[in-house]
Parts: structure tokens; C-alpha cells; sequence
């Protein structure tokens, strides 16, 4: 298992890197699964990106206040309820399948607006 979080902690570390520089993809999201895939894999990687010059903010600042900033939380909400929906609409033709992504997607929904909103940007 060390070796697939530390897959899933690449890959979410890349995702979080290109989030910064793409408007569509949240960045703090990504790097809080990085962080808690490195944790259980590796903590040399916990370490070097809490302590990264550019990325450890990020953590540091949600793991602090448990904020999560009012741009991350827009783009997270549209995206997840734009995918959900296509989903419903066009993708699942039984009933279950499209009450089960709805379920979810509010559920979803209700963590990410469980947190507090931090006004400052990423």
C-alpha cells in the first residue's frame, strides 16, 4: 500500500502544480491528498512539502485555520456539479445510478461547505 499512496500522492501533487496555473483546477484540494498520501507513505516527501517554499503554504494555512479559500470552493462546486450533472442527464439511464451521483454530489457538496471560507486567494 506504501507504494500506491505514494502513486496517488504524485499525481495529486502534479494536479495541485498545474491547479496554481490552470483557473479550472482547485489547488488545495489536490495538495491536502498529496500531504495525506505522503504522511502514510513517506514522511521524507511529508517533510520536503510541508517545508516547500511555494506549495507548503497551502497545507500549512488549511491545516491551521481548516479554511478553504472562496475561489477553491467556486470551482470546486461548479466542477463537481457540472460533472454530476452531466452524468445524470446523459450518462446514466436507470434511476438508481442517477439518485446514487446526485446523493453523492450533495453529500460532497456539504463537506466542502462545512468549512469556513477564507476571502484571500490560494
Amino acid at each position: 500500500m506504501k507504494y500506491v499512496f505514494m502513486l496517488i500522492g504524485s499525481v495529486s501533487l502534479v494536479l495541485g502544480v498545474a491547479g496554481i496555473f490552470l483557473p479550472l483546477l482547485p489547488t488545495t484540494p489536490f495538495l491536502l491528498l498529496a500531504a495525506a498520501m505522503f504522511f502514510r507513505s513517506s514522511p521524507r516527501a511529508y517533510r520536503w512539502l510541508l517545508g516547500h517554499r511555494y506549495l507548503g503554504p497551502y497545507i500549512r494555512s488549511f491545516r491551521e485555520d481548516r479554511s478553504i479559500p472562496l475561489r477553491a470552493k467556486i470551482v470546486a462546486l461548479s466542477l463537481l456539479w457540472l460533472t454530476s450533472l452531466h452524468c445524470v442527464v446523459l450518462i446514466f439511464d436507470s434511476w438508481w445510478l442517477r439518485a446514487a451521483m446526485l446523493a453523492v454530489a450533495l453529500g460532497v457538496s456539504c463537506y466542502i461547505l462545512s468549512f469556513k471560507t477564507r476571502r484571500n486567494a490560494d
